[in-house]
């Protein structure tokens, strides 16, 4: 399995979107697994606020593990991580991709009567590790 569908399957059995995209690419960067989810629990659902969208957030995470060496370089990979999410998916801001504010009760009912927690967030989880495999692939 690689590491995009396994940040995929860990979302699909449980864990935020932050902690599937960070623990499914960690251990290649020196952090275990059980240690990635740990440290990517409060990021979901954009920091439960609908903020920015938690598989960004893993993901951002991720490259700063490969390239937090540098200002200058993890600077350049945050931009072109964004900056291609934005253009594939429109935002990544959770509150904006979800059309609906989670941050509220009203919204998170709207999410779970719409399944966009089932059918629409793995499809961002899965861009996000897509976007991030190619960056870490192409530097």
């Amino acid at each position: 399995m690689n590491s995009i569908e396994e940040a995929v399957q860990l979302f699909e059995s449980g864990y935020m979107c932050s902690q599937a995209v960070f623990a499914a690419f960690s251990p290649d960067y020196g952090l275990s697994k059980e240690q990635a989810l740990k440290v990517g629990a409060c990021f979901g659902s954009g920091m439960r606020k609908g903020e920015v969208c938690g598989a960004c957030t893993g993901a951002l995470m991720v490259l700063g593990l490969k390239y937090g060496e540098s200002k200058e370089k993890s600077n350049e990979v945050c931009n072109k991580f964004l900056d291609e999410f934005k253009k594939e998916n429109g935002s990544y801001i959770c509150r904006d991709l979800l059309e609906c504010d989670i941050s509220t009760e009203e919204g998170v009912k709207y999410a779970r009567d719409n399944n966009l927690f089932k059918e629409f967030c793995p499809k961002m989880v899965e861009s996000a590790a897509k976007i991030t495999k190619d960056i870490v692939s192409d530097l």
